[in-house]
């Protein structure tokens, strides 16, 4: 048996192996959250993007990571710090995000000698190459085989089952954490596309500045995240004042705890300028759109999808600006990740719509 066929034979061997042993996954990595999409399983993890880390002596070690990470948010001693490795939607801590990634990958399946999973995972439609870059290598730093990468806006579309491959036009606007994704799309191609670097964690920190300004109270980052879903909304109507929530801070008048009853109408003030700058995003989307798309988009509507679609009256707010009609896609949460999920599964198919940043 010569040489060559030996080695050709192990390749052969390996290489099925690889593909045996390997979990391929499709990967959400949200500012907020990250959701991991398994051929075959479906969504199998949906955790905060949150990394616990201790730094003792100059020397950095993980602590904890996702949902156990969260809950240490603004509750840490000095040593430990709760990070959150991706802002806006792009990698700002590369070697914590590479950590968490690693995590994820590790608790999804205990990874054998062997195990190297392919992944596909989604960027921003706005993100530079360097970002793309960053996100790929700390992929690849986490043990993947192979990685491709897919415009989050693409991927909402294909999991809110949008006909992109069609010659039809399609409006999908995904609200994630600290961006939101305008794209117009047809024919497996994105027409135009916008990032807005608006998203649920802005929506927090204009409701903590708006109650701090407004009720001289210091309130938390998961404080303000707790209002925003069981009583936030993106426009008053005559009953917000009857929808009413207690919350507990710090004074700034005396710097001692106490708690105040705010209504929907004061979260609905808080969230005014966010709210506008996402229906003036989708606006501007519509006016850079071929008239023939917009044709079809009056007739379809626009989709809404990512957590901060769940903002209650968003979709009424849109259609009141833009006088087109907007519906929240079903499972709003999972779209992208879904969305992921099927480009993943074919990835022949898909191969038009997958990026590779080299």
């Amino acid at each position: 048996m010569s040489q060559g066929y030996c080695f050709e034979l192990c390749t052969f061997v390996l290489n099925r192996l690889f593909g045996f042993l390997s979990t391929d996954m499709a990967i959400d990595l949200g500012t907020a959250n990250t959701l991991v999409y398994v051929n075959g399983k479906g969504v199998v993890l949906n955790e905060p993007s949150v990394v616990a880390v201790s730094n003792i002596n100059n020397r950095i070690e993980v602590l904890a990571v996702g949902n156990e990470a969260k809950q240490m948010l603004g509750k840490t001693p000095g040593h430990i710090r709760a990070i959150r490795p991706l802002r806006d939607g792009v990698i700002a801590d590369f070697e914590i995000a590479e950590e968490m990634i690693k995590y994820f990958i590790k608790k999804i399946h205990n990874r054998g000698i062997f195990t190297a999973p392919r992944i596909v995972i989604c960027v921003p439609y706005g993100a530079t190459a360097v970002e793309r870059r960053a996100i790929q290598e700390s992929a690849e730093g986490a043990g993947a085989r192979e990685v491709y990468l897919i415009e989050e806006p693409m991927a909402a579309a294909i999991g809110a089952g949008l006909p992109i491959s069609e010659p039809i036009g399609s409006i999908v606007v995904d609200i994630g954490g600290g961006t939101t994704e305008v794209a117009v799309v047809s024919l497996g191609g994105i027409v135009y596309a916008s990032s807005i670097r608006v998203g649920g964690d802005k929506m927090d920190d204009e409701i903590a500045s708006y109650i701090r300004k407004n009720f001289n109270l210091l309130i938390g980052e998961a404080t303000a995240e707790r209002i925003k879903k069981e009583i936030g909304s993106a426009i008053c109507m005559q009953s917000s004042k009857d929808v009413k929530m207690v919350i507990k801070g710090r004074s700034l008048l005396d710097g001692n705890p106490r708690d105040i009853e705010i209504t929907q109408k004061h979260v609905a003030e808080a969230l005014m300028d966010p709210v506008s700058t996402i229906a003036s995003g989708v606006k501007e989307a519509l006016e850079n759109t071929p008239p023939e798309l917009v044709s079809d988009i009056i007739d379809n509507g626009i989709t809404l999808t990512g957590g901060g679609a769940m903002l209650h009256n968003l979709d009424t707010v849109v259609a009141h600006v833009t006088g087109v009609i907007a519906k929240v896609a079903d499972n709003p949460l999972n779209c992208v990740v879904l969305g992921t999920g099927k480009a993943l599964a074919e990835t022949k198919k898909s191969g038009s719509i997958l990026l590779k940043t080299y």
